[in-house]
């Protein structure tokens, strides 16, 4: 763990945000590269007095590919970025996505220089390490949004992590590990933690989120179809707009859920 990610979780701890179960997930050996990859632009270059962190992690597994659905997971990742480019509050919104397996497609950065997923940076084919890159994905998160607050700049999150089947490989975390830093960051009502899992006929995916401690208001189980997973993305895509435009907090924003207003 680098000195610097250790001290902004060690920052996060001692601010009451976090709990010892959090840091004990977070501390792991090898994952404060992987968080430092993705920090991206520095707080100097943010010109707002605050900021909306949208988050994403589609799924790079083989499945994506062999059930179709490789074009559509590009589309939704795509869709979204426009829908905040779209917004009012596109100034004030960084964008970081990562795929399910780490490989970091942009860091932190603003709208205006965030990458499309095409064919050539997006083939999934890889495995499923759900609990192990989630921890890693809220930890990024978390140091993003603790680094702002420690520059005085107010920061409010939106994370989507999106799978098409259960966790298979994951070396480290369990659901537990998952759960306890979700529990903290929602705590805090400055995060929103979402998740969609496209049907593979197999996998109860209420249940697994469930059990990584996000709410069940927050959870999409699109079926393994082009348009409903079209329709879980733009639903995403409106729920990230709005909350990047409720002022002061999230409020309403984060307790609706997707059928929020």
């Amino acid at each position: 763990m680098s000195q610097k990610i250790n001290e902004l979780f060690q920052n996060a701890r001692d601010d009451g945000l976090i709990t010892q179960n959090s840091m004990n997930a977070l501390t792991v050996a090898d994952i404060g590269a992987q968080i430092q990859n993705a920090l991206g632009v520095s707080v100097d270059d943010v010109q707002a007095s605050e900021a909306v962190l949208v988050t994403m992690m589609p799924d790079d597994s083989g499945s994506i590919r062999f059930n179709g659905n490789s074009q559509v997971v590009r589309d939704g990742h795509n869709t979204a970025l426009d829908a905040l480019l779209a917004s009012g509050q596109k100034d004030n919104i960084l964008v970081h996505t990562r795929y399910l397996n780490g490989k970091v497609l942009y860091p932190y950065t603003s709208l205006a220089n965030t990458k499309r997923m095409d064919r050539r940076n997006y083939n999934p084919n890889e495995g499923t390490p759900l609990y192990d890159q989630t921890i890693v994905l809220l930890g990024t998160v978390l140091a993003k949004a603790q680094d702002f607050a420690d520059n005085g700049l107010h920061v409010r999150t939106v994370t989507l992590i999106i799978t098409d089947g259960s966790d298979q490989h994951s070396v480290r975390a369990k659901a537990s590990d998952v759960k306890a830093l979700t529990d903290d960051m929602l705590a805090t009502e400055d995060h929103i933690i979402a998740a969609m899992g496209i049907d593979d006929g197999l996998t109860d995916f209420n249940q697994v989120f469930t059990d990584m401690g996000i709410r069940d208001e927050w959870i999409l189980t699109p079926g393994n179809s082009a348009s409903e997973i079209r329709s879980a993305f733009n639903l995403f895509s409106q729920s990230a707009v709005r909350a990047s435009q409720s002022v002061g907090g999230f409020g309403n924003a984060s307790m609706g859920g997707f059928g929020g207003s």
